[in-house]
C-alpha cells in the first residue's frame, strides 16, 4: 500500500532543500554583483597622480604670501629665500575621480618607506586636480630654521634629486593615496638652459591593496 504521507514529506523537504540551494545561490550571485557594483564605483572615484606632460600647457601658480611662478607641463618651479622655500610641481590625474590634495612630506631617503599620513605637513589651501586633467601642487616650509629648509636649499644648491611624498584622496575621502615625486635637474628642450623635471617613483594605497 501506498504511503502517502510519507511520499507528500518527502516531496516536501525536497522542495524545500531546492529552495535553499536556490537561496543559496541567488545570495551568492547578488553578494558578487553588489561587491562588482562597489568596485565600479570605488573605481569611478580613484583618482592617480603622475606628472603631467612635457607639451601640457604652463600654469601661473600663486602662493597665498603673494608670489606667483609659472610652471611647464612635466617640470618644477622652485626657490629659495632667506625665510622661504617655494615648490611647485606640475601634475596630472590620470584617474577617474577627482584627487583631492591633503599633504606632504620629505622621505630622508630615496627609498624610505612612507611616513605615517598624520605626520604630513597638511595644505593650507584646497587643492584639487580633477580627472583626466593637469593641476599642481604646491608647498613652502617658512622656517629657515628648520631642517626641511636646509634639506632642500642644499639639494638646489648642489643640483640633486629632491623627493617628496604626497599625500591626496577622491572626493569621498575613501582612497587616500601617497605618491613619491622626484624632482631633478634636467636638460629643458631646445634649450642651453636648465630646469627641474618630474617624475613618479612610487605609489601607495591606504585604505585598499597596492597596485603591485
Amino acid at each position: 500500500m501506498v504511503d502517502w504521507v510519507t511520499i507528500a514529506d518527502l516531496g516536501t523537504a525536497a522542495g524545500t532543500a531546492l529552495l535553499a540551494v536556490a537561496t543559496f545561490a541567488s545570495t551568492r550571485s547578488a553578494g558578487r554583483a553588489t561587491a562588482n557594483a562597489e568596485r565600479a564605483l570605488l573605481e569611478s572615484l580613484r583618482p592617480i597622480l603622475v606628472p603631467s606632460r612635457w607639451e601640457d600647457p604652463k600654469q601661473e601658480i600663486r602662493f597665498l604670501d603673494g608670489r606667483w611662478f609659472c610652471v611647464h607641463g612635466g617640470r618644477a618651479a622652485l626657490e629659495a629665500t632667506d625665510e622661504v622655500f617655494y615648490l611647485v610641481m606640475s601634475v596630472r590625474n590620470v584617474g577617474r575621480g577627482l584627487a583631492v590634495l591633503h599633504g606632504w612630506d620629505l622621505p630622508e631617503q630615496e627609498h624610505s618607506p612612507h611616513r605615517d599620513p598624520a605626520d604630513f605637513r597638511r595644505l593650507t589651501r584646497d587643492v584639487y586636480v580633477p580627472a583626466g586633467d593637469q593641476g599642481f601642487s604646491q608647498l613652502t616650509v617658512r622656517d629657515p630654521t628648520s631642517p626641511q629648509y636646509r634639506t632642500m636649499c642644499d639639494i638646489v644648491a648642489a643640483g640633486g634629486e629632491l623627493w617628496v611624498d604626497l599625500l591626496y584622496g577622491d572626493a569621498e575621502r575613501t582612497q587616500r593615496v601617497i605618491t613619491r615625486f622626484v624632482v631633478s635637474r634636467n636638460p629643458v628642450q631646445d634649450s642651453a638652459e636648465h630646469g627641474w623635471a618630474v617624475a613618479a617613483q612610487r605609489h601607495w594605497n591606504l585604505d585598499r591593496p597596492d597596485p603591485r
